[in-house]
């Protein structure tokens, strides 16, 4: 019940914040986005480490074989974690801005929280498509109704991109469905791809015993690769992501890149990689390389940018490209790495961004280049902003070097070349943050630069959490890792079956 009620209470939250039309909406809605921190908190207190399936539910939805039913294991554990943990403060961020309709935009932020809580813990695939679905909603109308001036052919290209990606993955999950047949089975004999149950079946557990021909493997793993690779994104299906995120009101790119675009590794893991070993095998090359590509490519368009959303943005595309190489490796690190990665990432990229957004603010700019001496005046965002900082570029004793080593160290045990060109990211990555915190913190100070403030009581209350974990994660790694490798053990086998 317990991952019923972290699915149910963001919407119910949602409903009574959108019902409020006062000054107390922010409010109640960083109370329940409270409450749902409470929620993932006790989830991740009380887990036990080991492959099973724990807090459970299970009802009838749309037929015997489609059921509403999810649960959380050490794959979704720390992805519940992390949904659970930046939401309060991504609502948080918002209390220095005034926008319209507030009570909208937070009940937004809420029912998105709900959708992905949805994507992490669902069991049944069609489940799993519908709250895949359902988080593009509330983010495609923040990024519409409060983003920038280009904010509706960005959206638009943004929801046609994933629309196109996910009518493939509909269209394999269909035919996925068909697959398992009835069948007249021995008894005391399994058979292989035939679910006995006298109906056709949803459940992601079931179709990992699907007995597909490798022809069909090979175009579902595609349909799955295309869906997923456009929501993390990977090279070539990134182009809609560097206008989204710039054209968004930050809490909607948060949210994006903080959260959402874990939904196409964890799709990688959950889906395509149990269910078509065999395209895998055929085709995990070329998903590593085009990965890979994404790592080099996004980390020299960072260096050059002189936007700063634009700047991180890029930066979080490379990341994410390295998270897919190490997933696409099957590796037990590479795997756990991604995990891991995804927690730390999302630490970071939602505080380099709210660094972004306070340097806006004060500066009515996010130009680089018009920027100087802000750590002049500024000693407490000068050191939230190192410590992030630090994270990103994955020094040891920081959240990020552990996943990061471990994803190398995958893909390198997958094919040293490649994992050679991969480690190019701590390089490059250390060049574009260094150069970023650089050109704005020191230096001679400018016009716009002149009178910036420190941050605000409100605004530390956001950084120091982020800046908690960022040690805990580096410090403590094995308080994570003992709750992933159970699962991502018997992921392998089920894979290597």
């Amino acid at each position: 019940m317990l991952t019923l009620a972290l699915l149910l209470f963001p919407v119910v939250a949602g409903l009574l914040v959108l019902a409020v039309r006062s000054e107390q909406t922010k409010q109640i809605a960083l109370l329940g986005a409270l409450v749902e921190l409470g929620l993932a908190a006790y989830a991740f207190l009380t887990f036990e480490p080991n492959a099973t399936l724990q807090f459970a539910f299970d009802y009838p939805w749309i037929s015997e074989g489609i059921r509403f039913s999810g649960g959380i294991d050490g794959v979704s554990l720390l992805l519940v974690l992390l949904t659970g943990l930046l939401t309060p403060l991504i609502v948080l961020s918002a209390f220095r801005h005034h926008y319209s309709r507030p009570n909208v935009f937070y009940a937004l932020i809420l029912f998105m929280e709900a959708a992905l809580m949805g994507v992490f813990t669902a069991r049944d695939a069609f489940l799993f498509y519908f709250f895949f679905e359902a988080a593009l909603i509330p983010v495609y109308f923040l990024a519409a109704l409060w983003g920038g001036e280009n904010r509706i052919a960005v959206t638009f290209k943004f929801f046609v991109y994933t629309i196109f990606g996910s009518l493939l993955m509909l269209v394999a999950l269909v035919y996925l469905y068909y697959q398992t047949k009835t069948g007249v089975a021995t008894p005391g004999v399994a058979t292989p791809g035939v679910v006995t149950s006298g109906a056709h079946s949803a459940a992601i557990t079931d179709l990992y015993n699907l007995n597909l021909s490798p022809t069909a493997q090979g175009l579902i793993f595609w349909a799955f690769f295309i869906a997923f690779a456009i929501k993390m994104p990977v090279f070539p299906f990134h182009t809609w992501q560097p206008d989204t995120y710039t054209e968004s009101p930050t809490q909607a790119t948060m949210l994006l890149a903080g959260i959402m675009l874990k939904m196409g590794v964890y799709g990688v893991i959950r889906l395509l990689l149990p269910i078509v070993p065999q395209g895998v095998d055929v085709w995990g090359t070329t998903a590593i390389v085009l990965s890979v590509i994404g790592i080099v490519y996004g980390s020299i368009i960072a260096i050059r940018q002189r936007d700063m959303k634009r700047l991180i943005a890029y930066s979080s595309f490379a990341h994410v490209g390295l998270m897919a190489a190490g997933v696409f490796s099957q590796t037990a690190n590479g795997v756990q790495g991604a995990l891991v990665q995804m927690l730390a990432h999302g630490i970071n990229v939602v505080g380099l961004f709210f660094v972004a957004d306070i340097i806006l603010s004060r500066t009515n700019t996010r130009l680089i280049d018009q920027m100087g001496g802000i750590t002049q005046h500024t000693p407490r965002l000068t050191v939230y902003f190192m410590i992030l900082l630090l994270g990103s570029v994955a020094l040891p004793l920081t959240n990020g070097f552990v996943g990061e080593f471990l994803l190398l160290s995958g893909v390198f045990e997958y094919n040293y070349i490649l994992g050679a060109i991969a480690g190019l990211t701590i390089i490059l990555g250390a060049v574009y943050m260094l150069r970023l915190f650089q050109k704005t913190m020191f230096g001679k100070k400018t016009e716009l630069t002149e009178s910036f403030t420190d941050v605000t009581g409100s605004e530390s209350w956001v950084f120091i959490p982020l800046c908690i974990m960022v040690f805990w994660i580096g410090l403590v790694p094995n308080s994570f890792l003992k709750l992933t490798e159970p699962a991502v053990t018997n992921l392998l086998q089920i894979i290597n079956q």
